[in-house]
């Protein structure tokens, strides 16, 4: 189940994003400071969704317009992460074509991120194109996906 964040959920998800699976295949993956995750929060918490996995805060999903990320609770989840990654995907993708009314969906995942390019064709999503990055000072090929609404 996808639903808004609360406020006071700021701390529950810093742990979430200094995950050191999770830092490997992010955009910075330096460990988050609090006070660096508490600025960012302060600015993006209103576009922050909580995924609950059987009813238990289990991770992030973040809407900036029609672009979107997430990360999961790699350490709470275990051996239940694919079906969660799964259950996440298909629930943002109904909320952004549903509740946002998006006609269009698109994301960045570094080249190495194998698994999730995986689960985005899986889901319909399809390379538009690529370029390079510097991800905390070394370059990086990021792959830009993208899905319509009626795909």
């Amino acid at each position: 189940m996808l639903r808004p964040a609360a406020y006071a959920e700021r701390d529950l998800i810093l742990p979430w994003r200094n995950h050191p699976s999770v830092r490997a295949v992010s955009m910075t993956t330096h460990e988050i400071r609090p006070e660096e995750h508490a600025a960012w929060w302060e600015k993006k918490w209103e576009n922050v969704l909580i995924y609950e996995d059987e009813g238990v805060p289990a991770g992030v999903v973040i809407f900036n317009r029609e672009t979107w990320s997430f990360y999961l609770d790699s350490q709470g989840l275990g051996r239940r992460m694919l079906p969660a990654w799964m259950r996440l995907e298909k629930e943002a993708i109904e909320y952004a074509f549903g509740t946002l009314d998006l006609e269009r969906l698109d994301g960045e995942t570094l080249e190495e991120n194998k698994q999730v390019l995986a689960l985005h064709r899986r889901f319909g999503f399809r390379e538009v194109r690529r370029y390079e990055r510097s991800v905390d000072g070394v370059m990086k090929t990021v792959v830009v996906t993208e899905r319509g609404k009626d795909d």
